[in-house]
């Protein structure tokens, strides 16, 4: 899953960024609140993490600009202010939820997968298709029972395929979730890291896993 960190102190924006990329997120930093909402509008994020105080526009202006433009997403406010007013405030501009500095991040990434189980099938922290089983919380994957070693860009792949199952996802809307706004779409780095799923599902009896849809993409069968 992509998400935009919008925060003005780039020793918190970098912590947040680093600890998200060890956990498979792709993850961008807009330091001020018109960066933000330029691109939050240019980009398919999964979710915002909006800090109040941003410089020019600040974080509940741009919450309230996103959802007056459409943005449907979750949007998680962090700030270190902790009056229930504040905290009012920034709910009411269209935030879910909100979360106050100083904070474990541990907390942060529980607070982030809750808002992540958007659909009615992903209510839990386990998600899956077919013999797939992927288990948010614990970071962890399986098919047919066997744990698969995965590194953290492979984890995030597969999430993305098994959230899109039985639906055709192109190189670009796997490059727009899984990788961040540096990516070079010039290279065949999204055909690779599927090679190396397909050589992880498909030890043994497992039949095509993932699917190649010739001028199109990719599609995981559930």
């Amino acid at each position: 899953m992509r998400i935009l960190i919008a925060e003005d102190e780039k020793k918190i924006a970098d912590f947040i960024k680093r600890g998200l990329k060890e956990e498979g997120y792709a993850a961008d930093i807009a330091h001020t609140g018109t960066e933000a909402l330029d691109l939050a509008e240019e980009n398919p994020y999964d979710l915002l993490l909006l800090d109040v105080m941003l410089p020019g526009l600040d974080g509940v202006a741009v919450c309230s600009r996103l959802r007056a433009s459409g943005f449907a997403g979750p949007i998680l406010m962090l700030t270190a202010k902790d009056r229930v007013e504040d905290k009012v405030r920034g709910l009411d501009s269209g935030a879910n939820d909100y979360l106050t500095k100083p904070f474990a991040f541990e907390e942060l990434l529980a607070r982030i997968r809750v808002l992540l189980r958007a659909r009615p099938e992903e209510a839990s922290s386990v998600l899956k298709a077919g013999k797939i089983e992927i288990d948010l919380a614990a970071h962890k994957a399986s098919f047919a029972g066997r744990e698969l070693d995965l590194s953290a860009k492979e984890f995030s792949l597969l999430e993305y395929l098994v959230r899109n199952k039985d639906k055709i996802v192109t190189r670009t809307m796997i490059a727009e979730h899984v990788w961040d706004i540096n990516f070079d779409t010039g290279t065949n780095v999204i055909d690779v890291y599927i090679n190396y799923l397909r050589r992880k599902l498909e030890k043994g009896p497992a039949g095509k896993v993932i699917r190649t849809v010739r001028g199109k993409g990719y599609l995981l069968k559930s």
